[in-house]
């Protein structure tokens, strides 16, 4: 058996705008924007080096979709970026000014911080295995 994720749906309120954030400030690579419809696009980001798993930019319809923008694990980490330099990347966030919700700690498994998207979605920047303890 083979299988893996191909892509993780993140609701947002617009396309463009979501796009930007993604590709300007943490400078994912855009994979695709194809349009479906009027109202509909089937847009794809993803990190930088990345070949497998892509986020799924999908633009809220109804209300309950619109409540969930920015929320959509209950306030808990949702996305794990995973980083082989953990300084460059953590001082990327700096740059843009991306909000810190966590500063940089060393764990046990690696370096993480948390930071969140233009939405308020939680993301861990990680780098595994750099611990210092």
């Amino acid at each position: 058996m083979n299988q893996h994720l191909a892509h993780i749906a993140i609701v947002v309120d617009d396309y463009d705008k979501a796009i930007a954030f993604y590709t300007q400030k943490l400078h994912f690579t855009l994979v695709e924007d194809t349009i479906l419809s009027d109202t509909k696009r089937w847009v794809l980001v993803r990190p930088q080096g990345a070949t497998e798993c892509s986020l799924l930019l999908v633009k809220a319809a109804t209300e309950e979709q619109k409540n969930r923008i920015g929320n959509q694990t209950g306030g808990r980490v949702f996305l794990f970026l995973s980083t082989d330099n953990f300084k460059r990347d953590y001082q990327n966030l700096l740059d843009n000014e991306i909000k810190i919700v966590r500063q940089p700690s060393d764990e046990a498994y690696g370096t993480v911080a948390v930071f969140e998207d233009l939405y308020g979605n939680l993301w861990d920047l990680i780098e595994y295995g750099r611990s210092e303890k």
